[in-house]
Protein backbone atom coordinates (compact mmCIF):
# COMPACT_ATOMS: atom_id res chain seq x y z
CA UNK A 1 0.00 0.00 0.00
CA UNK A 2 1.03 3.38 -0.42
CA UNK A 3 1.67 5.63 2.69
CA UNK A 4 -1.80 7.53 2.38
CA UNK A 5 -3.49 4.20 2.05
CA UNK A 6 -1.66 2.96 5.07
CA UNK A 7 -2.21 6.25 6.86
CA UNK A 8 -6.33 5.75 5.46
CA UNK A 9 -6.50 2.57 7.11
CA UNK A 10 -4.95 3.53 10.36
CA UNK A 11 -6.59 3.08 13.98
CA UNK A 12 -5.84 6.01 15.93
CA UNK A 13 -6.88 6.64 19.50
CA UNK A 14 -8.77 10.01 20.87
CA UNK A 15 -5.96 12.69 21.46
CA UNK A 16 -7.43 13.41 24.92
CA UNK A 17 -7.59 9.87 25.68
CA UNK A 18 -4.31 9.48 24.70
CA UNK A 19 -2.60 12.44 26.68
CA UNK A 20 -4.25 10.84 29.97
CA UNK A 21 -3.19 7.49 29.43
CA UNK A 22 0.22 8.54 28.04
CA UNK A 23 1.28 11.37 28.82
CA UNK A 24 -0.89 12.08 31.95
CA UNK A 25 -2.24 15.30 30.77
CA UNK A 26 -6.00 16.62 31.36
CA UNK A 27 -8.76 16.77 29.40
CA UNK A 28 -8.89 20.68 30.83
CA UNK A 29 -5.15 21.36 29.21
CA UNK A 30 -6.21 20.32 25.84
CA UNK A 31 -7.72 22.12 23.12
CA UNK A 32 -9.08 19.75 21.03
CA UNK A 33 -8.94 19.83 16.77
CA UNK A 34 -11.26 17.17 15.86
CA UNK A 35 -11.09 13.97 17.33
CA UNK A 36 -6.94 13.04 16.37
CA UNK A 37 -5.32 16.28 17.03
CA UNK A 38 -5.11 18.92 20.02
CA UNK A 39 -3.18 22.19 21.21
CA UNK A 40 -2.01 21.83 24.89
CA UNK A 41 -2.21 24.98 27.28
CA UNK A 42 0.40 27.58 27.42
CA UNK A 43 -0.89 27.18 31.56
CA UNK A 44 -0.06 23.41 32.01
CA UNK A 45 3.75 23.63 30.59
CA UNK A 46 4.26 26.79 32.70
CA UNK A 47 3.18 23.27 35.93
CA UNK A 48 6.22 21.60 34.22
CA UNK A 49 9.36 23.77 34.88
CA UNK A 50 10.65 21.96 38.20
CA UNK A 51 10.39 18.67 36.51
CA UNK A 52 14.05 16.89 35.24
CA UNK A 53 14.48 16.59 31.91
CA UNK A 54 14.62 13.87 30.17
CA UNK A 55 17.76 13.02 27.37
CA UNK A 56 17.47 14.78 23.68
CA UNK A 57 18.19 12.23 20.50
CA UNK A 58 18.93 14.17 17.42
CA UNK A 59 18.31 12.67 13.84
CA UNK A 60 19.66 14.17 10.90
CA UNK A 61 20.69 12.75 7.32
CA UNK A 62 23.39 13.11 4.14
CA UNK A 63 23.05 15.40 2.01
CA UNK A 64 19.61 14.90 0.59
CA UNK A 65 19.25 13.45 -2.78
CA UNK A 66 16.25 12.43 -5.36
CA UNK A 67 16.61 8.85 -4.58
CA UNK A 68 15.11 10.15 -0.84
CA UNK A 69 16.41 9.24 2.62
CA UNK A 70 13.69 8.95 4.76
CA UNK A 71 14.60 11.26 8.08
CA UNK A 72 11.72 11.80 9.10
CA UNK A 73 10.67 8.33 8.39
CA UNK A 74 13.45 7.59 10.58
CA UNK A 75 12.32 9.89 13.67
CA UNK A 76 9.54 8.42 13.46
CA UNK A 77 10.57 4.54 13.69
CA UNK A 78 13.23 5.21 16.38
CA UNK A 79 10.77 6.54 18.68
CA UNK A 80 8.25 4.02 17.95
CA UNK A 81 11.01 1.27 18.81
CA UNK A 82 12.01 2.84 21.99
CA UNK A 83 8.39 2.98 23.49
CA UNK A 84 8.53 -0.96 22.74
CA UNK A 85 12.02 -0.51 24.47
CA UNK A 86 10.03 0.47 27.71
CA UNK A 87 11.56 3.69 27.17
CA UNK A 88 8.92 6.53 27.96
CA UNK A 89 9.46 8.26 24.26
CA UNK A 90 8.20 11.42 22.37
CA UNK A 91 8.98 12.72 19.05
CA UNK A 92 9.11 16.35 17.96
CA UNK A 93 8.78 17.25 14.35
CA UNK A 94 8.29 20.44 12.68
CA UNK A 95 4.74 20.62 10.49
CA UNK A 96 4.99 20.34 6.39
CA UNK A 97 4.72 23.12 4.14
CA UNK A 98 2.29 23.52 1.95
CA UNK A 99 4.71 24.90 -0.79
CA UNK A 100 6.49 21.94 -1.02
CA UNK A 101 3.86 19.28 -0.63
CA UNK A 102 2.06 21.22 -3.81
CA UNK A 103 5.57 21.01 -5.45
CA UNK A 104 8.51 18.66 -5.36
CA UNK A 105 9.23 17.57 -1.73
CA UNK A 106 5.96 16.25 -0.84
CA UNK A 107 4.30 16.12 2.27
CA UNK A 108 6.60 15.46 5.68
CA UNK A 109 5.02 12.68 8.45
CA UNK A 110 7.32 9.93 7.73
CA UNK A 111 6.27 7.09 5.58
CA UNK A 112 5.37 3.32 5.14
CA UNK A 113 4.03 2.43 8.59
CA UNK A 114 6.50 4.92 10.45
CA UNK A 115 3.97 8.02 10.28
CA UNK A 116 2.59 10.41 12.26
CA UNK A 117 -1.22 10.48 11.86
CA UNK A 118 -3.60 12.13 10.95
CA UNK A 119 -1.12 12.27 7.81
CA UNK A 120 -3.96 14.27 5.68
CA UNK A 121 -4.60 16.39 8.28
CA UNK A 122 -1.08 17.25 8.96
CA UNK A 123 0.25 17.96 5.31
CA UNK A 124 -2.34 20.12 4.53
CA UNK A 125 -4.01 22.81 7.16
CA UNK A 126 -3.29 20.98 9.92
CA UNK A 127 -3.99 23.35 13.21
CA UNK A 128 -3.89 26.72 11.60
CA UNK A 129 -0.34 27.44 12.66
CA UNK A 130 1.10 27.98 9.37
CA UNK A 131 -1.92 30.55 8.21
CA UNK A 132 -1.67 32.52 11.53
CA UNK A 133 2.08 33.14 11.02
CA UNK A 134 1.32 33.95 7.47
CA UNK A 135 -1.48 36.42 8.82
CA UNK A 136 1.15 37.94 11.54
CA UNK A 137 3.43 38.52 8.77
CA UNK A 138 1.56 40.02 5.89
CA UNK A 139 -0.17 42.64 8.66
CA UNK A 140 2.95 44.28 9.63
CA UNK A 141 3.64 44.76 5.06
CA UNK A 142 0.14 46.20 5.30
CA UNK A 143 0.96 48.73 7.92
CA UNK A 144 4.43 49.20 6.99
CA UNK A 145 2.51 50.73 3.36
CA UNK A 146 -0.12 52.11 5.52
CA UNK A 147 2.25 53.71 7.34
CA UNK A 148 3.82 55.64 4.17
CA UNK A 149 0.24 56.36 2.95
CA UNK A 150 -1.00 58.45 6.19
CA UNK A 151 2.45 60.92 5.67
CA UNK A 152 5.13 58.74 6.96
CA UNK A 153 5.59 60.16 10.31
CA UNK A 154 8.68 57.96 11.08
CA UNK A 155 10.81 59.25 8.14
CA UNK A 156 10.84 55.56 6.97
CA UNK A 157 12.67 55.27 3.34
CA UNK A 158 11.20 53.76 1.09
CA UNK A 159 13.76 52.41 -1.13
CA UNK A 160 14.92 50.47 2.25
CA UNK A 161 12.49 48.25 3.77
CA UNK A 162 13.41 45.23 4.42
CA UNK A 163 9.91 43.65 4.91
CA UNK A 164 8.36 40.96 1.97
CA UNK A 165 5.23 39.51 2.00
CA UNK A 166 4.85 35.74 2.71
CA UNK A 167 2.31 32.76 0.95
CA UNK A 168 2.56 28.74 1.64
CA UNK A 169 2.88 28.29 -1.94
CA UNK A 170 5.81 27.60 -4.23
CA UNK A 171 5.37 30.66 -6.80
CA UNK A 172 8.08 32.03 -8.51
CA UNK A 173 6.35 34.51 -10.68
CA UNK A 174 5.88 36.67 -6.99
CA UNK A 175 9.69 36.93 -6.22
CA UNK A 176 10.31 40.00 -7.43
CA UNK A 177 6.88 42.36 -7.71
CA UNK A 178 6.07 45.83 -8.07
CA UNK A 179 3.29 46.94 -5.31
CA UNK A 180 0.36 50.19 -5.42
CA UNK A 181 0.25 50.20 -8.90
CA UNK A 182 -2.98 52.52 -10.30
CA UNK A 183 -2.42 55.80 -8.73
CA UNK A 184 -2.25 57.20 -5.08
CA UNK A 185 -5.20 55.73 -3.93
CA UNK A 186 -3.52 52.64 -4.01
CA UNK A 187 -0.51 53.80 -1.65
CA UNK A 188 3.22 54.51 -3.06
CA UNK A 189 4.25 52.63 -5.76
CA UNK A 190 7.31 50.11 -4.60
CA UNK A 191 9.64 47.01 -5.43
CA UNK A 192 8.77 44.09 -3.47
CA UNK A 193 8.29 40.17 -3.27
CA UNK A 194 7.12 37.16 -1.71
CA UNK A 195 9.02 34.46 0.20
CA UNK A 196 7.89 31.29 0.89
CA UNK A 197 6.39 31.02 4.46
CA UNK A 198 8.73 28.68 6.15
CA UNK A 199 11.20 31.54 5.31
CA UNK A 200 9.13 34.56 7.39
CA UNK A 201 11.53 35.69 10.65
CA UNK A 202 7.81 35.39 12.50
CA UNK A 203 8.17 31.62 11.85
CA UNK A 204 11.36 31.50 13.50
CA UNK A 205 10.86 33.92 16.13
CA UNK A 206 7.48 31.50 16.84
CA UNK A 207 9.52 28.90 17.21
CA UNK A 208 12.54 30.34 19.11
CA UNK A 209 10.19 31.85 22.05
CA UNK A 210 9.58 30.55 25.41
CA UNK A 211 6.61 32.43 26.00
CA UNK A 212 3.71 35.21 25.00
CA UNK A 213 5.91 37.63 26.58
CA UNK A 214 8.94 36.51 24.68
CA UNK A 215 6.57 36.13 21.70
CA UNK A 216 5.51 39.58 21.43
CA UNK A 217 9.09 40.97 22.11
CA UNK A 218 10.84 39.69 19.82
CA UNK A 219 7.88 40.26 17.05
CA UNK A 220 8.45 44.31 18.10
CA UNK A 221 12.50 43.59 17.51
CA UNK A 222 11.74 42.93 13.65
CA UNK A 223 13.80 45.21 11.62
CA UNK A 224 11.51 46.55 9.30
CA UNK A 225 14.12 49.70 7.75
CA UNK A 226 15.79 52.63 8.47
CA UNK A 227 14.77 56.50 8.75
CA UNK A 228 15.71 58.55 5.36
CA UNK A 229 17.75 61.63 6.87
CA UNK A 230 19.63 59.70 10.02
CA UNK A 231 19.12 56.21 8.81
CA UNK A 232 18.26 55.18 12.17
CA UNK A 233 16.53 51.70 12.46
CA UNK A 234 12.93 51.41 12.67
CA UNK A 235 11.45 48.35 14.22
CA UNK A 236 7.68 47.37 14.27
CA UNK A 237 7.19 48.01 17.32
CA UNK A 238 7.32 51.79 16.63
CA UNK A 239 4.10 50.66 14.32
CA UNK A 240 2.86 49.31 16.82
CA UNK A 241 2.16 46.47 15.20
CA UNK A 242 3.75 43.53 17.51
CA UNK A 243 0.69 43.72 19.65
CA UNK A 244 -2.06 42.46 16.63
CA UNK A 245 0.84 40.18 15.58
CA UNK A 246 1.24 38.68 18.82
CA UNK A 247 -2.65 38.19 19.33
CA UNK A 248 -2.96 36.52 15.70
CA UNK A 249 -0.36 33.86 16.86
CA UNK A 250 -2.04 33.59 20.57
CA UNK A 251 -3.10 29.87 19.89
CA UNK A 252 -0.24 29.18 17.05
CA UNK A 253 2.70 29.21 19.90
CA UNK A 254 0.68 26.45 21.62
CA UNK A 255 2.44 22.85 20.96
CA UNK A 256 0.41 20.20 18.75
CA UNK A 257 -0.12 16.89 20.04
CA UNK A 258 -0.95 14.17 17.59
CA UNK A 259 0.06 10.23 17.46
CA UNK A 260 2.27 7.95 15.38
CA UNK A 261 0.53 4.75 13.84
CA UNK A 262 1.49 2.59 17.02
CA UNK A 263 -0.19 5.43 19.22
CA UNK A 264 2.66 7.17 20.72
CA UNK A 265 2.36 10.86 21.45
CA UNK A 266 4.33 13.59 18.96
CA UNK A 267 4.61 17.16 19.03
CA UNK A 268 4.85 18.91 15.38
CA UNK A 269 4.81 22.14 16.02
CA UNK A 270 6.48 24.95 14.28
CA UNK A 271 8.18 25.00 10.15
CA UNK A 272 11.35 26.90 9.09
CA UNK A 273 12.78 25.36 5.92
CA UNK A 274 16.22 24.12 7.08
CA UNK A 275 17.92 25.78 3.72
CA UNK A 276 16.33 28.78 4.08
CA UNK A 277 15.43 29.14 7.43
CA UNK A 278 17.11 27.25 10.91
CA UNK A 279 14.96 23.87 10.45
CA UNK A 280 13.65 23.15 13.78
CA UNK A 281 10.78 22.27 15.33
CA UNK A 282 9.62 25.25 18.19
CA UNK A 283 11.84 25.62 21.47
CA UNK A 284 8.73 25.18 22.99
CA UNK A 285 7.75 21.97 22.05
CA UNK A 286 10.65 20.34 22.31
CA UNK A 287 11.42 21.58 26.10
CA UNK A 288 8.09 20.55 27.02
CA UNK A 289 8.59 17.46 25.84
CA UNK A 290 11.82 16.95 27.66
CA UNK A 291 9.87 17.54 30.85
CA UNK A 292 6.89 14.50 29.73
CA UNK A 293 9.13 11.95 28.68
CA UNK A 294 12.45 10.42 29.69
CA UNK A 295 13.69 10.31 25.89
CA UNK A 296 12.96 12.97 23.33
CA UNK A 297 13.49 12.21 19.52
CA UNK A 298 13.73 15.18 17.29
CA UNK A 299 15.14 16.02 13.63
CA UNK A 300 16.54 18.62 12.21
CA UNK A 301 15.84 19.45 8.53
CA UNK A 302 17.90 18.35 5.22
CA UNK A 303 21.53 17.15 5.56
CA UNK A 304 23.48 18.01 8.96
CA UNK A 305 25.42 20.25 6.92
CA UNK A 306 22.13 22.81 7.37
CA UNK A 307 19.74 20.77 9.28
CA UNK A 308 21.72 19.55 12.36
CA UNK A 309 24.58 22.66 12.13
CA UNK A 310 21.52 25.41 12.82
CA UNK A 311 19.80 23.14 15.20
CA UNK A 312 22.98 23.50 17.68
CA UNK A 313 24.61 26.96 16.36
CA UNK A 314 21.16 28.73 16.61
CA UNK A 315 18.38 26.67 18.30
CA UNK A 316 20.47 24.54 21.26
CA UNK A 317 22.77 28.22 21.46
CA UNK A 318 19.31 30.24 22.29
CA UNK A 319 17.29 27.33 24.25
CA UNK A 320 20.47 26.05 26.45
CA UNK A 321 19.45 22.82 24.98
CA UNK A 322 21.96 20.16 23.78
CA UNK A 323 21.86 16.82 22.17
CA UNK A 324 22.47 13.60 23.84
CA UNK A 325 23.13 11.56 20.81
CA UNK A 326 22.51 11.70 17.06
CA UNK A 327 21.38 9.33 14.18
CA UNK A 328 22.92 10.12 10.66
CA UNK A 329 20.25 8.80 8.36
CA UNK A 330 21.78 7.36 4.76
CA UNK A 331 20.42 4.96 2.51
CA UNK A 332 22.52 3.02 0.09
CA UNK A 333 20.32 4.34 -2.91
CA UNK A 334 21.44 8.07 -1.78
CA UNK A 335 25.09 7.11 -1.22
CA UNK A 336 24.84 5.96 -4.68
CA UNK A 337 23.37 8.67 -6.55
CA UNK A 338 26.29 11.07 -4.49
CA UNK A 339 28.81 8.18 -6.25
CA UNK A 340 27.58 9.61 -9.95
CA UNK A 341 24.51 6.75 -10.11
CA UNK A 342 21.94 8.18 -12.86
CA UNK A 343 18.24 8.22 -10.83
CA UNK A 344 16.68 5.33 -13.06
CA UNK A 345 19.80 2.80 -12.41
CA UNK A 346 20.01 3.05 -8.05
CA UNK A 347 18.21 0.30 -7.91
CA UNK A 348 20.86 -2.17 -9.50
CA UNK A 349 23.81 -3.22 -7.36
CA UNK A 350 26.79 -0.86 -7.46
CA UNK A 351 29.40 -0.87 -4.91
CA UNK A 352 31.65 0.83 -6.62
CA UNK A 353 29.21 3.91 -7.25
CA UNK A 354 28.64 3.40 -3.34
CA UNK A 355 32.42 3.37 -2.47
CA UNK A 356 32.80 7.21 -4.04
CA UNK A 357 29.33 8.68 -2.66
CA UNK A 358 30.68 6.99 0.87
CA UNK A 359 32.04 10.65 1.19
CA UNK A 360 29.11 12.18 2.01
CA UNK A 361 28.26 10.06 5.06
CA UNK A 362 32.04 10.17 6.11
CA UNK A 363 32.24 14.40 5.65
CA UNK A 364 28.84 14.20 8.23
CA UNK A 365 29.83 11.59 10.19
CA UNK A 366 32.54 13.20 10.92
CA UNK A 367 30.94 16.64 11.09
CA UNK A 368 29.33 15.53 14.00
CA UNK A 369 31.47 13.19 16.02
CA UNK A 370 34.78 15.83 16.12
CA UNK A 371 33.27 19.14 15.21
CA UNK A 372 30.43 18.93 17.52
CA UNK A 373 31.79 16.17 20.00
CA UNK A 374 28.55 14.35 19.76
CA UNK A 375 27.98 9.83 20.26
CA UNK A 376 26.93 9.14 16.55
CA UNK A 377 25.01 6.29 14.86
CA UNK A 378 24.40 5.80 11.33
CA UNK A 379 21.10 4.08 10.68
CA UNK A 380 20.90 2.45 6.91
CA UNK A 381 17.43 3.01 6.01
CA UNK A 382 16.58 -0.27 4.10
CA UNK A 383 15.18 -0.44 0.44
CA UNK A 384 14.36 -3.83 -0.77
CA UNK A 385 16.87 -3.20 -3.84
CA UNK A 386 19.61 -3.09 -1.29
CA UNK A 387 21.82 -5.85 -2.16
CA UNK A 388 24.00 -7.87 0.74
CA UNK A 389 27.04 -6.61 -0.33
CA UNK A 390 26.36 -3.24 -0.32
CA UNK A 391 24.97 -3.74 3.02
CA UNK A 392 27.98 -5.64 4.44
CA UNK A 393 30.45 -2.73 2.57
CA UNK A 394 28.36 0.29 4.10
CA UNK A 395 28.46 -1.17 7.71
CA UNK A 396 32.34 -1.93 7.13
CA UNK A 397 33.47 1.54 6.70
CA UNK A 398 31.36 3.30 8.94
CA UNK A 399 33.28 0.91 11.71
CA UNK A 400 36.49 2.00 10.03
CA UNK A 401 35.48 5.65 11.00
CA UNK A 402 34.61 4.39 14.79
CA UNK A 403 30.79 4.20 14.49
CA UNK A 404 27.99 1.50 13.44
CA UNK A 405 25.60 1.00 10.94
CA UNK A 406 22.65 -0.47 12.00
CA UNK A 407 20.02 -1.19 9.05
CA UNK A 408 16.13 0.04 9.94
CA UNK A 409 13.21 -1.27 8.45
CA UNK A 410 10.83 0.85 10.28
CA UNK A 411 9.69 1.96 6.83
CA UNK A 412 7.75 -2.11 6.76
CA UNK A 413 7.47 -2.69 9.81
CA UNK A 414 7.02 0.04 12.17
CA UNK A 415 8.62 0.20 15.39
CA UNK A 416 10.05 -3.29 15.15
CA UNK A 417 12.01 -3.15 12.42
CA UNK A 418 14.14 0.01 14.38
CA UNK A 419 14.44 -1.22 17.63
CA UNK A 420 18.24 -2.48 16.97
CA UNK A 421 19.03 1.08 16.28
CA UNK A 422 17.02 1.73 19.53
CA UNK A 423 19.34 -0.37 21.88
CA UNK A 424 22.35 1.32 19.99
CA UNK A 425 20.68 4.80 20.97
CA UNK A 426 20.57 3.46 24.46
CA UNK A 427 23.95 2.31 24.83
CA UNK A 428 25.06 5.24 23.54
CA UNK A 429 23.13 6.96 26.10
CA UNK A 430 24.28 5.17 28.82
CA UNK A 431 28.31 5.17 28.39
CA UNK A 432 27.72 9.08 27.90
CA UNK A 433 30.28 9.55 25.75
CA UNK A 434 28.92 13.55 24.99
CA UNK A 435 31.47 15.88 24.13
CA UNK A 436 29.33 18.24 23.14
CA UNK A 437 30.53 22.05 22.06
CA UNK A 438 29.24 24.89 19.54
CA UNK A 439 31.13 25.21 16.26
CA UNK A 440 31.91 28.81 17.16
CA UNK A 441 32.48 31.65 19.53
CA UNK A 442 29.06 33.68 19.95
CA UNK A 443 31.77 36.86 19.57
CA UNK A 444 33.28 36.06 16.93
CA UNK A 445 33.08 38.74 14.18
CA UNK A 446 30.12 37.90 11.45
CA UNK A 447 32.51 37.22 9.17
CA UNK A 448 34.35 34.62 10.80
CA UNK A 449 31.77 32.67 12.05
CA UNK A 450 30.07 32.23 8.34
CA UNK A 451 33.89 31.07 7.65
CA UNK A 452 34.13 28.34 10.27
CA UNK A 453 30.53 27.17 9.52
CA UNK A 454 31.84 27.35 5.29
CA UNK A 455 35.25 26.20 6.13
CA UNK A 456 34.50 23.00 9.07
CA UNK A 457 31.46 21.94 7.93
CA UNK A 458 31.05 22.68 3.72
CA UNK A 459 34.73 21.90 3.55
CA UNK A 460 35.84 25.16 1.36
CA UNK A 461 38.92 26.96 1.19
CA UNK A 462 37.22 30.27 1.45
CA UNK A 463 34.23 32.35 0.96
CA UNK A 464 33.87 35.71 -0.72
CA UNK A 465 30.88 38.24 -0.70
CA UNK A 466 30.91 41.40 -3.86
CA UNK A 467 30.67 44.86 -2.21
CA UNK A 468 27.20 44.96 -1.29
CA UNK A 469 27.47 42.20 1.04
CA UNK A 470 30.94 43.21 2.20
CA UNK A 471 29.13 46.82 3.96
CA UNK A 472 26.21 44.84 5.04
CA UNK A 473 28.35 42.44 7.14
CA UNK A 474 30.33 45.39 8.55
CA UNK A 475 27.21 47.26 8.81
CA UNK A 476 25.30 44.74 10.79
CA UNK A 477 28.97 43.48 12.58
CA UNK A 478 28.72 46.97 14.85
CA UNK A 479 25.82 45.88 16.29
CA UNK A 480 24.55 41.91 15.23
CA UNK A 481 28.53 40.31 16.06
CA UNK A 482 27.41 38.19 19.14
CA UNK A 483 24.17 36.95 17.00
CA UNK A 484 24.07 33.47 15.42
CA UNK A 485 24.34 32.85 11.52
CA UNK A 486 21.89 31.33 9.82
CA UNK A 487 23.46 30.42 6.36
CA UNK A 488 21.04 30.05 3.19
CA UNK A 489 22.05 27.68 0.70
CA UNK A 490 21.41 24.51 -1.84
CA UNK A 491 20.35 21.50 0.94
CA UNK A 492 21.95 19.13 -2.62
CA UNK A 493 25.64 19.75 -1.79
CA UNK A 494 27.69 21.22 0.82
CA UNK A 495 28.96 23.61 -1.71
CA UNK A 496 26.40 26.06 -2.90
CA UNK A 497 26.63 24.24 -6.54
CA UNK A 498 23.44 21.82 -6.54
CA UNK A 499 25.47 19.98 -9.56
CA UNK A 500 28.32 19.14 -6.91
CA UNK A 501 27.31 15.75 -5.11
CA UNK A 502 29.98 13.83 -2.26
CA UNK A 503 32.07 16.04 -0.36
CA UNK A 504 33.75 18.67 -2.69
CA UNK A 505 36.22 20.08 -1.00
CA UNK A 506 38.48 23.61 -1.72
CA UNK A 507 35.41 25.48 -3.35
CA UNK A 508 34.64 28.93 -2.58
CA UNK A 509 31.11 30.03 -0.44
CA UNK A 510 30.31 32.89 -2.31
CA UNK A 511 27.66 35.46 0.06
CA UNK A 512 25.18 37.16 -2.45
CA UNK A 513 22.91 39.17 0.58
CA UNK A 514 23.05 39.45 4.24
CA UNK A 515 19.96 40.16 6.04
CA UNK A 516 19.18 40.45 9.79
CA UNK A 517 17.19 39.12 11.71
CA UNK A 518 16.95 41.44 14.69
CA UNK A 519 14.06 39.93 16.23
CA UNK A 520 14.80 36.09 15.38
CA UNK A 521 18.59 37.66 16.93
CA UNK A 522 20.35 35.82 13.93
CA UNK A 523 22.42 37.39 10.89
CA UNK A 524 20.75 35.41 7.46
CA UNK A 525 23.58 34.57 4.70
CA UNK A 526 22.21 33.97 1.63
CA UNK A 527 24.55 32.53 -0.51
CA UNK A 528 24.90 31.30 -4.86
CA UNK A 529 21.37 30.78 -6.24
CA UNK A 530 19.05 29.90 -3.28
CA UNK A 531 15.64 30.78 -3.59
CA UNK A 532 13.85 32.01 -0.56
CA UNK A 533 10.54 31.74 -2.96
CA UNK A 534 10.85 28.25 -4.36
CA UNK A 535 9.36 27.24 -7.89
CA UNK A 536 6.84 24.40 -9.00
CA UNK A 537 8.57 22.04 -11.13
CA UNK A 538 7.99 21.00 -14.51
CA UNK A 539 5.31 18.16 -12.75
CA UNK A 540 4.22 19.58 -10.21
CA UNK A 541 2.98 16.37 -6.91
CA UNK A 542 -0.25 18.61 -7.02
CA UNK A 543 -1.23 17.52 -10.43
CA UNK A 544 -1.71 13.95 -9.05
CA UNK A 545 -3.78 15.20 -5.93
CA UNK A 546 -7.48 15.10 -6.01
CA UNK A 547 -10.54 14.26 -3.75
CA UNK A 548 -13.56 11.68 -4.70
CA UNK A 549 -17.19 12.13 -4.57
CA UNK A 550 -17.03 10.74 -0.96
CA UNK A 551 -14.04 12.93 0.19
CA UNK A 552 -10.90 10.41 0.08
CA UNK A 553 -8.15 12.03 -0.73
CA UNK A 554 -5.47 10.64 -3.16
CA UNK A 555 -2.34 11.17 -4.48
CA UNK A 556 -0.93 12.46 -1.22
CA UNK A 557 2.70 11.28 0.08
Amino acid sequence: MSDLEIAQRAILKPIIKLAEERLGIGEDHLDAYGRFKAKLSLEYIETLKERPSGKLILVTAISPTPAGEGKTTTTVGLGDALNRLDRKTMICLREPALGPCFGVKGGAAGGGYAQVMPMEDINLHFTGDFHAVSAAHNLLAAMIDNHFYQGNALDLELRKIHWKRVMDMNDRALRDIMVAMGGMPNGYPRQDGFDIIAASEVMAILCLSNSVRELRERLGNILVGCTRSEKAPIFARDLNAHGAMAALLKDAIRPNLVQTLENNPVFIHGGPFANIAHGCNTVIATRTALKLADLVVTEAGFGADLGAEKFIDIKCRKAGLQPDAVVLVATVRALKFHGGVAVQELTRENPTALESGFVNLERHLNNLKHQFGLPTVVAINHFTSDSAAEIDLLKQKVAALGAKAIVCKHWAEGGQGAEELGHEVLRMLAEDLNEFRFLYDEHAPLWDKIKTVATRIYGAADITADIKARQQLAQLSEEYSHFPVCIAKTQSSFSADPELKGAPSGHILPIREVRPAHGAEFVVAVCGNIMTMPGLPKVAAAERITIDDQGIISGLF
